[in-house]
């Protein structure tokens, strides 16, 4: 069976050490498979953010496979957003922003959507959508498929439109004809789970968003507490779902505790 924790938007500089504490035990205790960092590991890009986003990494021990998100750019430093945006960011967590974790029962592919460009808004290239579909259709029929974006492919409230990934249409259909699963997502702080095939669409396999909340930050929206989502598969018990489960920070417990959960069916028609 694998187990993953996404975790997403934790913003460090805006951090709550009371739930950056609690979500540590959490990691620690429930020893996942891998921790998925989807975006916005720091507030500002600052060198302290993200060194403090690195210890955090390493207090919990665990294999985390990370992309940047666009806070994960400098902002006020032009000179360093035009030659060198993903200079701190690689410093902590490596070169590789596009990194992709393979077992025998899961394949995550992570994809960077930050534009250094653009201060907010993502993308994803035509390449990158091929990228990934060229993955995806190497993956055995046994392992729960996962992309990891940062802004989302998909959103319920109408404000939140503007904040879609730039070409998420064409990655959606490209992706679900090539047997994706799941696309994990953050960047607008706000938890659901959701399908994407419809009858616009009309998808060549079923494909399902997941959209984290901010795992730690003071800048939770909504009233909505930090959560984070815990994704189990057991191909052995059950080949054609997988359980994801919302953990929300309870106040007055300091710790996160179970929340909403999605029996996902793993629908491919393929």
């Amino acid at each position: 069976m694998s187990l993953f924790i996404q975790i997403s938007d934790p913003h460090f500089g805006t951090e709550r050490p009371d739930v950056v504490e609690a979500l540590k035990t959490l990691i620690t205790t429930m020893a996942p498979d891998l921790v998925i960092l989807s975006g916005d590991v720091t507030q500002r890009a600052r060198r302290a953010q993200f060194d403090a986003a690195r210890r955090f990494v390493d207090s919990y021990a665990r294999p985390t496979l990370a992309i940047p998100g666009n806070h994960d750019v400098p902002l006020l430093n032009v000179f360093a957003r035009v030659f060198n945006p993903f200079g701190g960011y690689r410093r902590v967590f490596g070169k590789e922003l596009e990194p992709v974790h393979a077992s025998h029962d899961a394949l995550v592919i992570g994809v960077n959507t930050v534009r250094a460009r653009r201060h907010k808004n993502g993308e994803v290239s035509t390449a990158q959508i091929e990228r990934v579909c060229a993955r995806l259709r190497q993956a055995d029929d046994a392992q729960l498929r996962i992309v990891v974006t940062h802004q989302p492919v998909h959103v319920i409230r109408e404000k939140d439109i503007a904040n879609l990934l730039i070409n998420h249409e064409a990655a959606i259909k490209a992706w679900a004809a090539a047997g994706a699963d799941l696309v994990l997502g953050g960047h607008i702080h706000l938890p659901y789970v959701r399908p994407l095939n419809n009858e616009t669409r009309k998808l060549a396999s079923e494909l399902w968003s997941v959209q984290a909340g901010t795992a730690t930050s003071t800048r939770i929206r909504e009233g909505i507490s930090n959560s984070v989502y815990v994704i189990r598969h057991d191909p052995a018990a059950d080949r054609a779902a997988c359980l994801v489960e919302q953990w929300d920070f309870d106040e007055g417990a300091l710790a996160f505790k179970p929340g909403p959960m999605t029996t996902v069916p793993l629908d491919r028609y393929l």
